[in-house]
């Protein structure tokens, strides 16, 4: 009797055990991996885009900055160190567990129907903001609608976030790591693991990540809002955006 219930233990001991290990495998292989460097596709190595570049490059992770002339990035490659590749767009798109796009706004519909099939199921950082002056009438539609409503009719199919759109270019280079209290770089998705992504390359990039709510929610933080391209710590835009601390 002693040895059948020892025999009994030992039995729910194995398949306690074996549903943990179960429990712990992720669902899913194309998920990006919480801790280990990110493989990093840029599309777009204008100011933003080379800032970004220069940041992951530093925290470790692989990346591929495109444009339409990649042999024009060589050089920059060499700066960002062997991690750093050189490509076209689609061959940045292919590479990328996330994908930035970071190129003038009216480009957005034609790079979307070129590469929607590279870019589907990826996650997508969307920096670009619609400037009538540059991309014509369909910035000012894009502006009326919101870029969150209207960046993912452009890009269909991607895990999207609007994100890095609210700073300029030169303190998204210079105030990263900042000494005290990091700037704030506002996010919005519909997608939570892409957020988590998106907040994570905040860090690495030197900054403070807000997610302000899903895409819906980047109207707040679109060109000519009052927190638009203005340095603000983390504390002081949930404050500026009525967000709970």
């Amino acid at each position: 009797m002693k040895l059948r219930e020892h025999l009994h233990r030992i039995a729910v001991f194995i398949v306690t055990a074996l549903g943990t290990i179960a429990y712990a495998v992720p669902t899913s292989a194309a998920q990006p991996e919480v801790n280990k460097p990110l493989r990093i596709g840029i599309i777009g190595t204008g100011n933003i885009g080379s800032a970004l570049a220069r940041h992951w490059a530093r925290a470790g992770h692989e990346l591929m900055i495109s444009s339409r002339h990649p042999d024009q990035l060589q050089e920059m490659a060499k700066t960002l160190g062997p991690r750093t590749r050189v490509g076209a767009p689609r061959e940045a798109a292919t590479f990328g567990d996330v994908v930035v796009v970071s190129i003038p706004y009216g480009s957005m519909p034609q790079l979307g129907q070129d590469l929607q099939a590279e870019l589907k199921g990826k996650i997508v950082l969307d920096t670009g903001n619609p400037y009538p002056s540059r991309d014509g009438p369909m910035a000012e539609e894009a502006r009326r609608k919101g870029t969150g409503v209207t960046s993912p009719q452009f890009l269909p199919g991607t895990r999207l976030v609007r994100a890095f759109n609210a700073i300029n270019a030169r303190p998204l280079s210079t105030e990263a790591n900042r000494a005290g209290e990091r700037y704030a770089i506002p996010l919005a998705g519909d997608d939570a693991e892409a957020l988590k992504v998106a907040e994570r390359l905040v860090r690495d990039a030197g900054f403070d990540p807000v997610v302000v709510g899903g895409l819906a929610r980047a109207k707040d933080f679109d060109v000519g809002t009052p927190v638009y391209v203005k340095l603000l710590t983390a504390k002081e835009l949930r404050k500026a955006l009525n967000l709970a601390p």
